[in-house]
């Protein structure tokens, strides 16, 4: 049989992620122009753009709805950062994962196990399509709501944040205009591609279980009885690297799945909250 390459899956995931500035050529950042390149760009979107519509929120503390309304767009934004850090942290984890991910004990055995996980590597990308569709509809009546609105006539921003300079003087309105496009999309484009990456490693974790019951299967079965002793240490091989790579993936992304709880579901609160009021 054809040998399954499971990378493929994640070339998309990778390919953002370079972009991104967030998969350095080796294992880890070196001085080099991607490293140049990665703590300029992340330094300035990421970090420069929250930090920004941060000192903003000081000046508008009286006004508790519009604190509301600005801490609802803030949150999420929050944390791409620490989505951020924690792809740079566990690089050299990510690297050993992708190169493990195509471990001969990974692959499909036959046929029947490859057409058993396509629907759920089809469902993935669908989902996939839909959420950067989504988000590419988000970005873009962000960025053009002052346009549509009107209110471009009077140089307001797409998304309200201080500047330690007039932001609403030409030729510094368009400056500062375009900055907040580029920085509102590429954390949008940070934000999908971390979590992406965390829905294929526990796709690839549910597949490897599949293939390990269809194995325990196969090895039961009383015409293959003479096989059933060396397929079964294979299969208790192989549920041990499963389980050694969920513990790995779990090292990259546990935090980062709690704090995205605790984030949308204060999202909601504030939600619910402007509503009452």
């Amino acid at each position: 049989m054809k040998t399954f390459n499971w990378k493929d899956i994640m070339k998309r995931s990778i390919f953002m992620l370079k972009i991104l500035g967030l998969w350095p050529p080796g294992d880890t950042y070196k001085f080099d122009f991607y490293s140049a390149y990665s703590f300029v760009s992340i330094a300035a979107f990421t970090c420069g753009h929250n930090f920004f519509q941060i000192i903003n929120i000081c000046f508008i503390f009286p006004d508790l709805e519009v604190i509301a309304a600005t801490i609802f767009v803030t949150l999420p934004e929050l944390l791409v950062i620490m989505k951020t850090y924690y792809v740079i942290q566990n690089m050299q984890l990510l690297k050993q994962l992708m190169v493990d991910i195509n471990q001969e004990h990974f692959e499909p055995r036959s046929l029947s196990q490859v057409e058993m996980i396509q629907p759920s590597l089809s469902f993935l990308r669908k989902i996939s399509t839909v959420l950067w569709s989504m988000s590419a509809g988000a970005v873009f009546f962000s960025a053009t709501y002052p346009i549509l609105d009107g209110s471009v006539k009077e140089h307001r921003l797409p998304r309200p944040a201080w500047y330690p300079y007039d932001a609403t003087v030409s030729p510094l309105y368009q400056i500062t205009y375009v900055y907040q496009i580029f920085s509102f999309t590429f954390i949008a484009a940070t934000a999908l591609t971390t979590d992406t990456l965390i829905a294929i490693l526990n796709l690839f974790v549910g597949a490897q279980c599949d293939i390990l019951c269809d194995d325990l299967k196969y090895t039961f079965r009383e015409e293959h009885l003479n096989f059933s002793r060396k397929k079964f240490l294979s299969c208790i091989r192989h549920h041990q690297e499963i389980l050694r790579f969920a513990d790995s993936s779990n090292i990259f992304f546990n935090r980062i799945v709690f704090v995205q709880f605790f984030i949308s579901a204060s999202s909601i609160g504030i939600t619910t909250q402007k509503k009452v009021v």
